[in-house]
């Protein structure tokens, strides 16, 4: 019996597979594990939204199938959200579709508009569903780096991309675009969406944005949509979330919005795919984009409260990171003692040393090896916990790289002195 399944074959072993091995094993053995790794929201979700949720699903007849494209009332919701947030308008009855969470979507539109060998441009490092959502429909990838020195240049990224295309054969079918980035933390203005915009419609490629950290950020000026730019609709498709937006990860509320043909698409694959949310979950939903939005505001201070902490503690520990302007990530070089163990061993060395947990870089495409991603989803007293860890382990540093038949720059300053 055959057993080497051909799309299995395509993807690689799972990078973070071995930090939750070791921190299973770590909490087995009774130790306290600071839980960076997830992007999963530790927050209850706002009451009035988890109120219609039970009112909803205390009445009669709505224990059925429910709507694969989404109930009416949610697809008219999202479509106020996007004209009131953007000042885009939007058909709901062609220019939207719910989804179940928008990693659902990104990966079953892939389904949806791909056939074996297109070409797909992936920013790399990515949060992997962009790449590996292709790569299970059958296509084949090239990598675009996302960052240069370190950095998201809007300016590098774009050359790189026109590269891309120009030295593909066949020509490339769609990019991916996600800002506030996962996992860097990058965010994009008007212009570059702009630029991309004019970019896809010189060489007739789709533009899938990925705006699921849209209401996540902690400057004045919000995190734009691709939408907002004259004639992005005919060339892309954004999807939305409410997992971080309302508290709602587990609920699986999205949305694909924009481009009719590949709404189009992804609405006929679904069809045959699933009905839809439970219909309760989706009432609530409504509830959530109809209702009071302070319930954003106090998430997102939240988070900012947590960013804060984070940068103020860890730099007391002696590791500096850069304040991230949106998301509910930061992204960090590995700190400089022990940058020769590569993003994979260190995440695994603080788990071991210091009980925090951390996303290796490496997990998000080759150009991601020298950082790893640390998630806002632990308490300001808990950051601070794992900081005092990290000092200590910081301060053996010396001890611990000995061990790996390495030394810390200061020891080598001093054997050389």
């Amino acid at each position: 019996m055959q057993t080497d399944f051909y799309r299995i074959k395509r993807l690689p072993p799972y990078v973070f597979a071995e930090v939750n091995r070791l921190k299973a094993a770590a909490r087995a053995a009774g130790k306290d594990i600071i839980d960076f790794g997830m992007g999963n929201p530790d927050m209850d979700t706002p009451a009035h939204i988890v109120e219609k949720l039970v009112e909803t699903a205390r009445r009669p007849g709505v224990f059925g199938y429910s709507a694969s494209k989404g109930i009416n009332g949610l697809r008219r919701a999202q479509a106020a959200y996007y004209e009131r947030r953007f000042g885009v308008k939007l058909n709901p009855e062609s220019e939207i579709i719910v989804t179940l969470g928008s990693k659902e979507g990104l990966a079953n539109l892939a389904q949806a508009i791909t056939a074996p060998g297109d070409v797909i441009l992936a920013p790399n490092p990515s949060y992997p569903i962009h790449p590996y959502g292709f790569i299970i429909a059958g296509a084949a990838l090239r990598h675009v780096p996302a960052l240069h020195e370190g950095k998201f240049n809007p300016e590098e990224y774009l050359r790189a991309l026109d590269r891309a295309a120009r030295h593909s054969v066949p020509s490339p079918l769609a990019t991916i675009v996600c800002f506030p980035s996962n996992p860097t933390a990058h965010v994009a203005d008007l212009d570059f969406y702009k630029e991309i915009v004019a970019w896809a419609k010189r060489y007739d490629v789709w533009v899938l944005s990925d705006l699921a950290y849209s209401e996540i950020y902690y400057g004045d000026v919000p995190p734009p949509s691709i939408l907002q730019i004259p004639g992005a609709k005919d060339v892309a498709v954004e999807f939305t979330s409410m997992s971080k937006t309302f508290a709602m990860a587990g609920w699986r509320m999205g949305f694909a919005v924009g481009n009719e043909r590949l709404i189009g698409a992804l609405t006929r694959i679904k069809s045959y795919l699933d009905y839809g949310a439970f219909t309760p979950v989706q009432v609530a939903a409504v509830a959530a984009l109809n209702g009071p939005q302070d319930c954003i505001a106090e998430i997102r201070a939240t988070y900012k409260k947590r960013r804060d902490t984070l940068i103020d503690s860890m730099a007391r520990s002696g590791w500096e990171i850069e304040p991230p302007e949106a998301s509910m990530f930061a992204w960090t070089p590995i700190p400089e003692p022990f940058k020769a163990l590569g993003s994979m061993e260190f995440s695994k060395l603080l788990v071991e040393e210091a009980e925090v947990a951390v996303a290796p870089g490496i997990g998000f495409g080759e150009y991601g090896e020298g950082f790893v991603r640390i998630g806002l989803v632990e308490n300001e007293h808990r950051i601070r916990q794992a900081a005092r860890n990290v000092k200590k382990m910081f301060q053996n540093a010396d001890a611990i790289m000995a061990r790996y038949g390495q030394f810390s720059p200061a020891s080598k300053a001093a054997k050389s002195a």
